[in-house]
Order: C-alpha cells, then sequence, then structure tokens
C-alpha cells in the first residue's frame, strides 16, 4: 500500500506519495499527471521519508538550496528515469534544454534521441520539485511546459534566482 501525505507551499498544496521507504512522487495537487505513479491501494500516513520531504521544501521555500535529496523509487520507464537522473544534476540555480538533454543522452547511449521524447519524460517527471524539472527550458530560453504550470515554473526559477 502506497502512503500519501500533503503539504502547503507558498505555490499551493502538494501530495508526496511513498511506498513505505522512499518517496515515489511530489505533485501540486492540481498538475497535469497528478499521481500517475501511485498504485490504487493508498492511504494517508506519516514516514520518515514525508519528515525530509518536509525539511527538503522548508529548505527550498526558504530560497536555499537543501543539499540533499530524499530516497528515491521512480516507478516509471528506463528512459524517464534515465532524464530524471539528469534532472537532478542540474544545479540549484541552474538551467539546461530539452535539446541538449537529448544530444547528452545520445552520446552516451548511441542512439537517437529527441528534444520531444525529453519533453515527454520531462512531463511525466514523477516528483516534481526535488527532481528539477522546472530547470529545463526552450533552446531560446523560453519556458515551456511545465505539469504544475507556467507560472509556478517561473515563480520557481526566480526563486532560485535563474531568471
Amino acid at each position: 500500500m502506497d502512503l500519501v501525505h500533503h503539504y502547503d507551499t507558498p505555490l499551493g498544496g502538494v501530495t508526496a506519495a511513498s511506498d513505505g521507504e522512499a518517496l515515489i512522487g511530489l505533485w501540486f495537487d492540481d498538475q497535469k499527471y497528478f499521481a500517475a505513479s501511485l498504485g490504487e491501494d493508498r492511504a494517508e500516513g506519516q514516514l520518515p521519508v514525508f519528515d525530509e520531504v518536509g525539511r527538503w521544501l522548508d529548505l527550498y521555500f526558504a530560497g536555499r538550496d537543501p543539499g540533499f535529496v530524499p530516497k528515491l523509487d521512480l516507478r516509471t520507464t528506463a528512459f524517464r528515469r534515465s532524464v530524471c537522473g539528469l534532472m537532478l544534476d542540474i544545479p540549484y540555480g541552474r538551467t539546461a534544454t530539452y535539446g541538449g538533454i537529448a544530444r547528452y543522452l545520445a552520446s552516451r547511449t548511441g542512439a537517437a534521441v529527441s528534444a520531444q521524447a525529453v519533453g515527454g519524460a520531462v512531463a511525466h517527471n514523477p516528483v516534481s520539485l526535488i527532481i528539477p524539472c522546472h530547470r529545463v527550458i526552450g533552446a531560446d530560453g523560453a519556458l515551456v511546459g511545465y505539469a504544475g504550470g507556467l507560472d509556478r515554473k517561473l515563480a520557481l526559477l526566480r526563486l532560485e534566482k535563474s531568471i
């Protein structure tokens, strides 16, 4: 059974989900693809990983780099996990482009990877905020695509002083 826990942030409510050991999801309550990785059997609960998520969110919304990532278990495809791993490597206060991530993946795997494929993986990020999909922008610097809404993406990048 998956457990969920709710938090209030300056940008709205978020729901965290865990399998009992690791964080499996974190979504703004009204975002696209909300709870996509959750099983049907779930309940409200409190776990140590949720304490870590709360500490992470408090530090982040205080304008600081939390400096750690709670234990994650991503219920998604191998390709999406690889994109999530690369997003975790984008430093606080910096951005990357969909095309740049695609080129890096292509060079690492030897297979063609499109910016659109990366965009699809970014859009289905199961752990918003902590896996910083808001740091991925268009090649021309445009703020494109954010399942939590472009207004939140802009607010998050401003919080990090990325723009």
